[in-house]
């Protein structure tokens, strides 16, 4: 095998680096960025675009709110004196993706523990905000107190206290049940005991 040729030092001029090889190419560099810059869309010309996407993202709608059980008209008959929405609990509870409020409403009572009703809100149809009672779970005069109010996997779940007999001091109910509620063929269907704990 043979020794390649050394090579010719003409050939190797450009190896050689002259003030005047920098400036070209310093100058060609300075024009290529110059002309990215030209081509890329300026900051201000972009910035309506992204202002107008911002406001499209924003403006998409959120989740529904749940019904203000403050604004619903209760069936409930307090003899002149006010009501009072003493519990309330969220959930979507028909599986439609929108929220219902459950509340417990009962009239205001100088003494003593006034019968509750427990209703189902849904917000009003159209532009009314307002809440609307759907339906009724307990009944005021089933002269029951509802406590312990909560939504668990789509389902009421609520503790109930009541009276043995009509001789029993209203401030002191001496019977309790844990009752549940679930949304089935269009309806509430009612369970008790363990069923209703969730057990």
């Amino acid at each position: 095998m043979q020794p390649s040729a050394a090579p010719d030092p003409v050939d190797l001029a450009h190896t050689h680096a002259r003030p005047l090889h920098w400036l070209a190419t310093a100058t060609a560099t300075a024009a290529v960025v110059a002309l990215a810059g030209a081509l890329t869309p300026r900051a201000a010309e972009a910035g309506p675009a992204t202002a107008s996407a911002s406001a499209s993202a924003s403006a998409a709608p959120g989740p529904a709110a749940a019904p203000d059980a403050d604004t619903a008209d209760y069936p409930l008959r307090c003899g002149g004196a006010p009501h009072r929405v003493a519990q309330r609990a969220t959930g979507d509870l028909d599986g439609d993706g929108k929220p219902e409020t459950v509340a417990v409403v009962h009239c205001e009572a100088g003494s003593g523990t006034p019968p509750a009703g427990l209703y189902v809100l849904t917000r009003g149809r159209g532009d009314d905000a307002s809440a609307r009672v759907v339906a009724t779970l307990v009944d005021p005069r089933e002269q029951r107190s509802v406590t312990g109010l909560a939504i668990r996997d789509g389902a009421v779940r609520a503790t109930l206290l009541g009276y043995s007999s009509p001789d029993v001091p209203s401030c002191c109910p001496d019977e309790k049940e844990q009752v549940g509620w679930a949304w089935t063929g269009g309806a509430f269907v009612r369970s008790a005991g363990a069923e209703a704990r969730g057990a």
